[in-house]
C-alpha cells in the first residue's frame, strides 16, 4: 500500500511541476513588452474561462448527478459556482490594491510601465486562483492513481499538459511587473505545487470524507473562482495594455490551446 501511495504522490508532483515549463516562457519575453503582456493576460483568461465552462462544470454536474437527480444537481452545482465567485471576491479584497499617489497620476498616464504593482497584483491573484484550481486536481490525480496506476498516469499527463499554459498565465504578469525571471518561475512553480499538497492533504484528512458529490461541489467552486478572476482582473488589465484586439486574440488562443490539450489527453 505504501508503494501505491508514494507512486500516487509522485504522479501528483510531476503533474503540478509542469507549471514550471510555462514559467520558463519568461526567458523569451522582453520586459515591458506591452503587446506580449496584453496577449498574455488575454491568454490567461482564455485558459481559465475554457477550463471552467468546458471541464470543471461538466465534471461537477456529472459527479453531483451520481447522488442527486435533475434540477437538484443543477441547483447544487450552481450554488457551488456562485460560492466560488463570492470566495474570489473576498480574496480580491484581501490582496492590497495598488493606488497611485497624486504626484504619480500624471506620470502613470504617460507611462503605462509605471504601474507595475498593479500588474504584479494581477499575477499574484492569478497564481492564487490557479493554485486553488490545482488543489482538487492534485487530489483527483492521487485518488485515481490509488485505484489504478494506469488511470493515474493518464490523468497526470492530461493535467500536466494543461498546467503548462497555466504556468505562462502566472509568469507573464509577474515578470513584466518585477523584471525578474526567477520570480516569474518561482510563482508559476508554487501555483503548481498545490497539486502534491492537495494530494497529501487528501490522503491524510479528506480521502475518507470526500465522496463524488463533494468532489463535484469542489470543482464548481473552483470554476466560480476562476471565472471571477478572469473577468475582474485579467481581461480589464489586458484591455488596459492592449488595443481592443490583441487581448481578444490572446483569449481565443488560450481557449484553443486548452481545447487541444484536453482533446489529446
Amino acid at each position: 500500500m505504501e508503494g501505491y501511495v508514494c507512486s500516487a504522490l509522485f504522479l501528483s508532483f510531476l503533474a503540478g511541476s509542469a507549471t514550471l515549463i510555462g514559467g520558463f516562457v519568461a526567458f523569451f519575453v522582453k520586459k515591458h513588452d506591452l503587446t506580449v503582456l496584453s496577449i498574455g493576460m488575454g491568454f490567461s483568461a482564455g485558459v481559465m474561462i475554457y477550463v471552467s465552462f468546458m471541464e470543471l462544470l461538466p465534471v461537477a454536474i456529472e459527479y453531483i448527478s451520481a447522488s442527486y437527480s435533475g434540477n437538484t444537481a443543477k441547483w447544487i452545482m450552481g450554488g457551488g459556482f456562485f460560492t466560488g465567485i463570492l470566495i474570489a471576491a473576498i480574496i480580491d479584497q484581501l490582496i492590497p490594491e495598488h493606488h497611485l499617489e497624486e504626484h504619480e497620476v500624471e506620470e502613470a498616464s504617460l507611462d503605462p510601465h509605471s504601474n507595475s504593482n498593479k500588474i504584479k497584483r494581477v499575477g499574484l491573484v492569478t497564481a492564487i486562483a490557479l493554485a486553488i484550481h490545482n488543489f482538487p486536481e492534485g487530489l483527483a490525480t492521487f485518488m485515481s492513481a490509488l485505484e489504478s496506476t494506469q488511470l493515474g498516469i493518464s490523468i497526470a499527463v492530461a493535467v500536466a499538459i494543461h498546467n503548462i499554459p497555466e504556468g505562462i498565465a502566472v509568469a507573464l504578469p509577474v515578470y513584466n511587473a518585477t523584471g525578474s525571471r526567477k520570480k516569474a518561475i518561482l510563482y508559476s512553480g508554487l501555483s503548481g505545487m498545490a497539486e502534491p499538497v492537495g494530494a497529501i492533504i487528501g490522503y491524510l484528512f479528506l480521502a475518507r470524507f470526500l465522496n463524488t458529490t463533494g468532489f463535484g461541489i469542489l470543482f464548481a467552486v473552483v470554476a466560480g473562482i476562476m471565472i471571477y478572476i478572469s473577468f475582474d482582473e485579467l481581461l480589464p488589465t489586458a484591455n488596459e495594455y492592449g488595443d481592443g484586439h490583441k487581448e481578444i486574440w490572446g483569449l481565443l488562443f488560450g481557449m484553443l490551446v486548452m481545447f487541444i490539450s484536453l482533446q489529446l489527453f
